[in-house]
């Protein structure tokens, strides 16, 4: 054999309790809890947009004993060789690489759809997979705007499929420790959670018109997205900047944070929502905020922030990424890695848990894969023993309307009032345009 992918763990249950306890396994080094044994059953997988996120995610399911990634698709004929050579590294089936995923989703040997493409793509994607009688692992954010997150929501109930939103750390042992602390009471009632990302991102410029590329099929690569000319400054990643396709930073790492505060905190949807910022650093063809504040107001006496600096990589609390929970006996800070602190009101350290493997926040593509296969696997075990889903689309779905509803209120200028039964915007037509987006003819949406 070409690998040993398939060389199991012994003593499987020893090694997920070692790694719930957040130790590392006598024995074993950290690419060993990529191969967690889990059910006999084989499924496949198919991964949609490989490029950069979904080429970590392709060799990360591959890694796991009862999965193999069949389809490799992408609209970048680069990426699909880059992430077939990658994955048949790691296991015994080599992938088919296929431009348009729809062909995938029409193979009834494919189990499961990941979509790791362009945030416009999330949403349409997942629910097309779904309609196919797939099941989904979807990067966060689940949507490209409001709509298409409820959309989802009804459509995983609808057709009865599994659905796991990226929220990885919602499955990272430590930071569920965490989470749970604070809920334990160890730093009394919270009532207010700051969230941050922080990063020092070079400008993209002004992009001029040229021909497309002949490796890259710009019409799928916008797909539900009404048409525009393609410019040399947006693939790969720098649509992440343009409302059009992208989100910003705050769904691009402001989700995770938001998510964590959320569970924290244990609230769903506020009642007012305000943001601060803009595009600051650069002159430029960027249009989200570089620098932006967003603020939560809910109906329990609690509220939460999320802060973000795409420009400015100065870290908050020693780190780049994370959380912190403020209540009314002390804190707990919970770093962009599997780790926290907790702090008394005199600012003395009570508890302290490190995390033991090297995660980088700040690597986009794969910041932290022997962590994230727990939520792999969390998601294996859901389609094959109904185990409860970390981050099923229900909640996903809070998570990303949070910020979504930040970025609303800073294009339109003002804080909007929210109804906390549902999350929706109240007596504001003009952000309520904002609730969703035109598509492309004949690349609407539909139950």
């Amino acid at each position: 054999m070409k690998n040993t992918r398939r060389k199991f763990i012994k003593n499987a249950a020893a090694g997920s309790a070692a790694i719930m306890a957040g130790g590392i396994l006598p024995g074993f080094s950290a690419s060993s809890y990529k191969r967690i044994v889990g059910a006999n059953e084989k499924l496949r997988a198919s991964v949609m947009g490989v490029n950069s996120r979904g080429n970590a995610l392709a060799q990360n399911f591959a890694f796991q004993d009862n999965c193999d990634v069949i389809h490799i698709c992408d609209v970048d004929s680069r990426a699909i060789k880059k992430c077939t050579a990658n994955v048949e590294k790691v296991q015994d089936v080599k992938p088919k690489g296929l431009t348009d995923f729809r062909k995938s989703l029409e193979d009834k040997d494919v189990d499961i759809l990941v979509v790791a493409a362009p945030d416009h793509w999330h949403a349409p994607a997942a629910l097309l997979a779904m309609q196919a009688g797939k099941n989904v692992y979807l990067e966060k954010p689940c949507s490209h705007n409001p709509a298409e997150g409820e959309m989802l929501v009804e459509a995983a109930k609808q057709y009865k499929k599994s659905v796991q939103m990226g929220n990885q750390r919602r499955s990272w042992p430590n930071v569920m420790q965490a989470i749970k602390d604070l809920k334990d009471g160890i730093v009394g009632r919270p009532y207010y959670g700051k969230g941050w990302y922080t990063n020092n991102r070079e400008s993209i410029g002004i992009g001029k018109e040229v021909a497309v590329p002949d490796w890259l099929n710009w019409e799928l690569w916008q797909g539900p997205a009404p048409r525009r000319a393609y410019k040399d400054n947006i693939v790969h990643y720098n649509w992440h900047w343009f409302w059009h396709w992208g989100t910003g930073e705050a769904l691009n790492n402001g989700t995770h944070m938001v998510d964590l505060l959320r569970w924290g905190l244990e609230v769903d949807y506020p009642v007012k929502v305000s943001s601060n910022g803009g595009r600051y650093r650069y002159k430029d063809d960027w249009e989200t905020p570089d620098t932006q504040v967003i603020g939560f107001d809910f109906d329990k006496e609690v509220s939460m922030s999320w802060e973000g600096r795409s420009c400015n990589g100065k870290h908050i609390e020693g780190s780049s990424v994370g959380v912190a929970f403020y209540g009314e006996e002390g804190s707990i800070v919970i770093s962009g890695g599997n780790d926290y602190k907790v702090y008394d009101l005199k600012n003395n350290i009570v508890k302290e848990v490190n995390n033991e493997m090297e995660i980088d926040p700040r690597d986009a593509a794969n910041p932290s894969s022997h962590l994230d296969a727990l939520h792999i696997r969390n998601f294996f075990n859901n389609i094959l023993n109904n185990e409860p889903l970390k981050s099923d689309i229900n909640g996903g779905h809070k998570s990303t309307l949070l910020v979504q509803l930040g970025n609303i209120a800073q294009r339109v200028g003002h804080s909007l009032e929210i109804n906390p039964q549902n999350g929706h915007i109240k007596g504001d037509k003009e952000a309520q345009k904002l609730w969703s987006r035109e598509y492309e003819k004949g690349w609407g949406m539909k139950l």
